[in-house]
């Protein structure tokens, strides 16, 4: 007979609770679905299921993650992004339509594929950190539509991502309705409109700049950049760490850096349970489907590094790390050459002002 280690057999108690935890979702939605079952279905106890999530919230976040990563398996990269911005949101939204469900699915079967989060989080965190994923989602499809461009297309951004949105939380309360390719239509559509996009934050002139420093640094290794996949360097670039509910101070920063300079935004949380799970959702689902139309260079001087135990926000000196973190350093050949802390922190340290740097 073979003997399992623990590690081998905690990862099959995990998997079970997961496969017992998707079937429950799947055939009663997130608000009915009992623990109890889920153990039941597993073959485990209560007390397995809670030693390995601590919640049922955190026990429904990782089934979605786990269907989001499997989902990943074997889809196609876009190696050459398409010529014209209009077909490349048309061939976004498609990409963002596949996920609704189809008239004959179940309710609580569609809202799964959905990734749907409608009563999963009803205090006052959670929409406040949904809100800040909308701006980084909606930053991260802007800098693919702008390529380098001077123009900013964050607002184009945020309309086609609340059309996508709407057109989800239609299908979740009235499957069928509508035409998923009159969606993607007018999402292609919105490439041409004319918004006025300026980027202008009424409180940057007032960040207090960067502080000048010479600190010795070790880049940290075994860091993921959740865009490319690749391993990420922090020898070189600027490194802005933000809470989960700072998230949208993101374009702060890609705004305010040197040309050709590398940004890594590193997204920490004070519970990385159910907030950190959250942000690893949104997070590889969006870019999950941004892979899928643009190739990686889009986002060459971008990266994004999901902290979950806080290493890089440690590693710069952070004594404690939650969701209003804002702190960002510049580093050049492994130095840390500025700091900056508080609100505009990542602005701060991208610009430099030159009394930063006297």
């Amino acid at each position: 007979m073979v003997r399992l280690t623990r590690v081998q057999q905690q990862a099959r108690t995990r998997a079970a609770v997961l496969a017992a935890a998707r079937e429950e979702f799947a055939e009663h939605g997130f608000l009915p679905a009992k623990v109890d079952r889920i153990a039941e279905r597993a073959e485990l106890t209560r007390g397995a299921v809670y030693s390995n999530f601590p919640s049922k919230r955190a026990l429904y976040l990782a089934v979605l993650i786990d269907l989001v990563e499997k989902a990943a398996v074997g889809e196609p990269r876009a190696s050459v992004s398409p010529t014209s911005r209009v077909d490349a949101l048309g061939v976004f939204a498609r990409v963002w339509l596949e996920r609704l469900p189809l008239v004959d699915d179940s309710a609580p079967g569609g809202r799964l594929q959905l990734r749907s989060l409608e009563g999963v989080f009803e205090d006052e965190r959670g929409p406040a950190v949904l809100a800040q994923l909308a701006r980084l989602e909606a930053l991260l499809l802007a800098v693919a539509l702008e390529r380098g461009a001077p123009v900013r297309r964050v607002r184009v951004a945020e309309l086609v991502l609340t059309m996508l949105s709407g057109a989800g939380h239609r299908a979740e309360t009235s499957p069928g309705f509508g035409d998923p390719f009159d969606v993607a239509h007018a999402c292609r559509h919105l490439a041409g409109i004319e918004l006025e996009d300026v980027w202008a934050p009424p409180h940057l002139p007032y960040v207090a700049p960067a502080q000048a420093c010479s600190d010795a640094w070790t880049a940290l290794e075994g860091l993921v950049d959740q865009i490319s996949g690749d391993p990420v360097d922090l020898a070189d670039g600027l490194v802005v760490v933000l809470g989960a509910g700072r998230l949208g101070a993101a374009e702060e920063a890609v705004r305010s850096a040197k040309s050709g300079e590398t940004v890594t935004i590193v997204v920490v949380t004070g519970d990385p349970e159910e907030t950190g799970r959250l942000v690893r959702l949104r997070v590889m689902d969006a870019v999950g489907c941004l892979r899928r139309v643009y190739a990686r260079e889009v986002w060459q001087h971008v990266r994004l590094v999901l902290d979950d135990d806080a290493r890089v926000a440690s590693a710069i000196g952070l004594t404690s790390s939650g969701d209003d973190t804002e702190s960002a350093v510049s580093v050049r050949g492994g130095v840390i050459v500025a700091r900056a802390h508080g609100r505009g922190a990542g602005y701060a340290a991208g610009a430099r002002r030159p009394e930063a740097t006297q």
